[in-house]
């Protein structure tokens, strides 16, 4: 998913992401805005992953998005 990709669907993008991890705050997501690629980050910072399950849970999570 391409940057004007995300910015164009983001607030479904929003709600997935909450449903997906809850522990990630309004402001998270929103500091966010359409950038995805600081998901792995707020993931790993929250969740206290190590960076490369933070990686593969975002990698996981945007496959699914292009599925749809």
């Amino acid at each position: 998913m391409n940057k004007d990709t995300a910015e164009g669907n983001w607030t479904e993008i929003k709600g997935k992401i909450k449903a997906k991890w809850a522990k990630l705050t309004d402001n998270d997501i929103d500091e966010l805005k359409g950038n995805m690629e600081s998901l792995a980050g707020k993931i790993q910072k929250q969740y206290g992953y190590a960076k490369e399950q933070a990686e593969k849970e975002y990698k996981h999570f945007k496959e699914s998005l292009a599925k749809k």
